[in-house]
């Protein structure tokens, strides 16, 4: 299937939202090297009524995005690379914007179950795909796609130095609020990245960041040459998974959550089929939402980087060969450092460091759970998304990312378990596989 663009549009502030030119700072958080990407994920909306031309979803979100940016202006703003190569934000008056896109496609969402079967060719035409340096000079980017059903998606690039999942949801939640026929804004949004995030003075590392980063300036995590890589989605059933959770409480002695046991299948799954050599340092790497960890909290408004890497390592070979549940056990263990000492001391790393390549190293696995992140209160007024998928192929120093998805609150007959989407090179896709399937059939290799 063919996406067919008609025009793309740069929305600006509906009112100018700022009198003279300026810079802003980005926090250290903003300026992690793992987060000079921009992230893609779309969200996909039933029938509207294409018939009555007030409900034209581009006229509705193109006129709620322009409102929205007199107070997330920063993101019509650029980002530009300063002299000690960190990032900052450059807003000048009557430059910038947001370009939006206007696509159409010949088919339903119905006919494509609505984007849970996660056809790759096709759900990458319906998210713009900027460059690096497009992506500085527009840091946010839409795409709204209508299909044949009189539904959509809007598709969205965001540079993740700017804003967090979290935070761009803050953002979009805005958007619909105007969309919906708000004259104001509910939340008012809070820049003070430096100060709030800033290091300390004297800047201190008191807690295990060297134990999972390094310094290498010649190493570019994003660059590493591992080949083709290929996207699979994958079902787990609630009853498959309980299963599996009991034998390991069985084995252990330890309740796990849904994220340690399953990621720690996935890990070694991924390990294994990768053929990694047995004495490499691997990582499972994820991020911690430190909006209320830190002292003191982040105020409610704050839209940007909000969360900080954890990791769990261990050699390629005793994740092969040890019981499972340990593995589960060193994920559940990498949780104590969960303490604002921890995000203070990365904070502070990055402040001494940040010249001199910081890196997590090779053979990253990076792990996220979308289930229960509330993108279903964006609705611009006709219902909120049924379906959140992530595109992005970057995720905390890693090029093949873990998500755990809903299914799309449209499909019928899909509400047992949740789905996984997989990147992986590849070369070793075909392994990881058959160790999916013997999961799913009761095989868990414990």
């Amino acid at each position: 299937m063919k996406v067919q663009i008609s025009e793309t549009t740069l929305v600006v502030p509906a009112t100018p939202p700022f009198a003279d030119d300026h810079v802003l700072p980005l926090s250290h958080i903003d300026n992690d090297p793992n987060l000079r990407v921009s992230f893609r994920y779309l969200r996909a909306y039933v029938s509207t009524n294409p018939s009555t031309p007030s409900s034209d979803p581009f006229h509705v979100i193109s006129s709620a995005l322009s409102a929205a940016l007199v107070h997330y202006y920063p993101l019509a703003g650029s980002l530009r690379t300063r002299p000690d190569r960190r990032l900052e934000l450059v807003c000048s008056k009557g430059q910038g914007g947001v370009p939006l896109v206007r696509a159409k496609v010949g088919c339903t969402l119905d006919s494509v179950s609505y984007l849970d079967d996660l056809d790759t060719h096709f759900v990458e035409q319906l998210v713009p795909a900027p460059g690096p340096d497009e992506g500085l000079a527009y840091p946010c980017m839409l795409q709204l796609t209508m299909f044949d059903c009189g539904g959509f998606t809007l598709g969205t690039a965001i540079h993740h130095s700017l804003a967090d999942g979290l935070g761009a949801t803050q953002f979009f939640n805005v958007m619909a609020e105007f969309a919906r026929g708000a004259t104001r804004s509910s939340i008012a949004p809070v820049w003070d990245r430096d100060s709030l995030l800033g290091p300390r003075d004297p800047p201190r590392v008191e807690a295990p960041i060297r134990e999972f980063l390094s310094l290498d300036s010649r190493f570019s995590a994003y660059e590493q040459p591992i080949g083709p890589v290929v996207r699979e989605c994958f079902k787990v059933r609630d009853e498959c998974l309980d299963r599996f959770k009991s034998q390991l409480l069985d084995r252990s002695g330890l309740n796990f959550t849904t994220f340690e046991a399953l990621g720690a299948f996935i890990w070694r799954a991924k390990v294994r089929a990768s053929n990694i050599p047995a004495d490499e340092m691997v990582k499972y790497a994820y991020s911690l939402d430190i909006r209320k960890l830190v002292k003191p909290p982040l105020p409610a408004g704050y839209w940007g980087n909000g969360c900080a890497p954890m990791y769990a390592k261990q050699s390629a070979k005793d994740l092969v060969e040890k019981p499972i549940w340990e593995t589960a056990e060193l994920i559940k263990k990498s949780k104590r450092n969960a303490t604002d000492e921890y995000v203070r001391s990365f904070i502070d790393f990055q402040g001494l460091h940040y010249g001199e390549g910081i890196t997590a190293g090779k053979e990253v696995s990076g792990f996220t759970d979308w289930r229960h992140l509330g993108h279903s209160t964006v609705d611009f007024g006709w219902g909120g998304p049924v379906t959140v998928l992530p595109l992005s192929r970057h995720l905390l120093g890693g090029l093949e990312p873990c998500y755990f998805l809903p299914y799309s609150s449209a499909s019928v007959g899909k509400k047992d378990g949740f789905k996984i989407s997989v990147t992986l090179r590849e070369t070793a896709m075909p392994a990881f596989k058959k160790e999916m399937e013997k999961f799913c059939s009761g095989d868990f290799g414990l």
